[in-house]
């Protein structure tokens, strides 16, 4: 083991720092998970405690060294019940970074033996199906998957597996069928299931936006699928991934985004933080305040 440097009693050596490197990735990715979310101020009092706990054992407080360190061996098995959600998308985004995630090429040379299927189609109807929508502000919320037919998902409303079309989806999403209140699916050029329920984020989310909005936002956290939402009180497109948002998209940037991530190609950038695009629009805001002033 090199040593690199001491300070005191205390040896610090490569291992060490390569050990509190990769400790601090892992709390600064726990903390982009937990960010906006009410889990956060839980996960800050968990750690308070442990801390609290650290300490005085270092002390040699003994009573209370017994009662925090009870406190913590059941505290394990509490966190992962309260943190079950969060550690599901942690798990989640792993799985997506991982050499067998089926953005990764070394799935196809480990797997080369299983065939591999087209991802993309034409995705016309959804784009015509979208400008009748929101030209007759009717809400709408599409969840299209890439990898997966989100078989959980599509199992909590009515399995369809029709062939994907503008007058379907219109006939789904018009107000007085039975099939419009919730999301359909999409996957492999065709309309997997209707009326399915969504994931909501218990993230803070602009005001102007309602429950279809969150809805679209939760689904994009716990699945690598993008969501295409149509507003029903403006008509506006928006679109979510992976917790992010793009809103008052042009068709032109819908058609673009969507055919991107049917070729594989990396749409993350493109969206925006919820937290950003709050700030944008308190900037602008006050920007139109003082002009009107």
């Amino acid at each position: 083991m090199t040593l690199l440097f001491k300070i005191g009693f205390l040896d610090v050596s490569i291992v060490n720092m390569i050990d509190i490197a990769l400790v601090s990735f892992l709390l600064y990715q726990v903390y982009k998970l937990l960010k906006g979310s009410v889990a956060i101020k839980i996960f800050l009092g968990f750690l308070s405690i442990y801390l609290m706990y650290l300490l005085v054992r270092a002390l040699r407080m003994e009573l209370l060294s017994s009662i925090l360190g009870q406190f913590m061996g059941v505290g394990v098995i509490a966190a992962i019940i309260i943190f079950a959600p969060e550690i599901r998308k942690f798990l989640l985004m792993i799985g997506r970074s991982s050499l067998l995630s089926d953005d990764n090429a070394w799935k196809d040379v480990l797997f080369f033996w299983r065939k591999k299927d087209n991802e993309s189609f034409n995705i016309t109807p959804i784009i015509d199906a979208s400008k009748t929508l929101a030209g007759s502000n009717t809400g709408a919320l599409m969840v299209i998957s890439r990898s997966t037919e989100l078989k959980f998902y599509a199992e909590s409303g009515d399995i369809l597996d029709a062939e994907l079309s503008k007058r379907l989806l219109v006939s789904i999403f018009n107000k007085y069928s039975p099939l419009h209140d919730g999301a359909v699916i999409i996957h492999n050029g065709k309309i997997k299931a209707a009326r399915c329920i969504l994931p909501v984020t218990e993230r803070e989310v602009p005001a102007q936006f309602g429950l279809r909005h969150r809805a679209g936002i939760g689904m994009s956290e716990a699945t690598d699928s993008i969501i295409l939402i149509v507003s029903e009180e403006t008509g506006q497109i928006s679109m979510a991934k992976n917790g992010k948002i793009l809103h008052n998209m042009s068709f032109q940037e819908v058609r673009e985004t969507l055919n991107d991530y049917l070729n594989s190609h990396d749409v993350d950038a493109r969206f925006e933080n919820l937290e950003d695009y709050q700030q944008k629009k308190k900037k602008k805001l006050a920007a139109m305040t003082s002009k009107s002033s």
